[in-house]
Order: structure tokens, then C-alpha cells, then sequence
């Protein structure tokens, strides 16, 4: 039985949340060593499979760049909105994105 996986961006984890489309991947904001702390706070984002992985954009093949630092400011913010400081955020995810 999988993971039943969530987010904090939407409730359509079925739709790209950028482009809309059904054939989508769900992709760990905060991916590695601090993918359980992505599924904990809901940084988790369903996203087109051409826009995680194996394309010269996709958040995986340019990171912390585009789309991806996108996606962790984003994170980022509504932690410090919604559970902690930044100085909490950093303890959890290494460093800021801001």
C-alpha cells in the first residue's frame, strides 16, 4: 500500500499544479535527507513528469534554480507563516531560500 501523500499548496494532488495536466509525478519540495520533514509539513507538489526529472528545467536536473527554488521559497514562506521562524525553518531544512 503506498503513502498517502499531501499538500499544503493543493488539494488536487491528481493535476499538475503548474500546468494543469493529469500525467503528473509528486515531487518532495525539500527532496534527500529531508524528504520525511516534506511529507510532515505537506511540501509536497504534484508537478508535469517533464518538469521533475530528465529535462534541462526540471526541478531535479536544476537545482535550487527555475522551478525548484520556486518551489522551496514558496515552502519556505508558508512555514514561517504557518509553523516556525526562519531560524526554526533552518534547524529542519539545513538553511533558508530566501
Amino acid at each position: 500500500m503506498s503513502k498517502k501523500l499531501w499538500s499544503v499548496f493543493t488539494d488536487d494532488m491528481d493535476h499538475c499544479y503548474f500546468t494543469g495536466t493529469p500525467y503528473c509525478h509528486r515531487h518532495h519540495i525539500f527532496y534527500g535527507p529531508y524528504r520525511s520533514m516534506s511529507e510532515k509539513y505537506g511540501f509536497v507538489i504534484p508537478i508535469a513528469y517533464y518538469l521533475h526529472e530528465n529535462y534541462p528545467d526540471s526541478v531535479h536536473q536544476n537545482p535550487n534554480k527555475g522551478i525548484d527554488l520556486e518551489l522551496k521559497q514558496m515552502a519556505q514562506k508558508y512555514f514561517e507563516e504557518h509553523y516556525g521562524t526562519m531560524e526554526e525553518f533552518r534547524e529542519i531544512f539545513g538553511k533558508s531560500r530566501l
